[in-house]
């Protein structure tokens, strides 16, 4: 009696050594892909993001080897095509990881960085306020002190240069 094989290949992920980068060529062995197959990802999943040395060489960090491995994962394993597989991490990264305390933390934590933001806000406000007083007083002209009569103006007012 023959039994029906599951299309769906069980996927033991390697252990992935403790380093702090993997080169491509190393990044390759552990998923059991060619290098040319992870650049290809690397244009088609933006998590994706090896760093580059100064010479253009790819240095991964151990999570860029993490997502290497649940890409091949998704796609040879799971069956799922590149479009889904990119849609299925994007959607792994937008749940909230961890449990509720946690994540009412981090809304608690936002709530006192937004009072912080309003009271800065404020602060600029009433500086601008001031700034604005400032300018007005100083676009406003100044009155000059009444200058004593000396004969240029008795020369105005009589026509002469000779007080009579």
């Amino acid at each position: 009696m023959a039994t029906q094989l599951n299309r769906k290949r069980v996927y033991e992920p390697p252990a992935i050594p403790d380093r702090l980068y993997f080169k491509i060529g190393d990044v390759a062995q552990l998923c059991g892909v060619e290098t040319y197959v992870l650049r290809f990802w690397e244009s088609q999943f933006p998590q994706l993001k090896p760093n580059k040395s100064g010479t253009g060489q790819r240095l991964y960090r151990r999570r860029d080897v993490e997502m290497a491995l649940e890409i091949k994962r998704l796609v040879h394993s799971e069956g799922y095509t590149l479009v889904g597989a990119r849609q299925a991490l994007e959607g792994t990264q937008r749940r909230p990881r961890g449990n509720n305390v946690a994540a009412q933390k981090g809304l608690h934590v936002a709530a006192e960085q937004n009072k912080r933001g309003d009271a800065v806000a404020a602060a600029i406000g009433h500086a601008r306020a001031e700034l604005r007083e400032l300018i007005s007083l100083l676009g406003t002209p100044v009155r000059q002190p009444a200058r004593p009569r000396g004969r240029l103006t008795a020369f105005a007012a009589t026509g002469s240069l000779f007080p009579s």
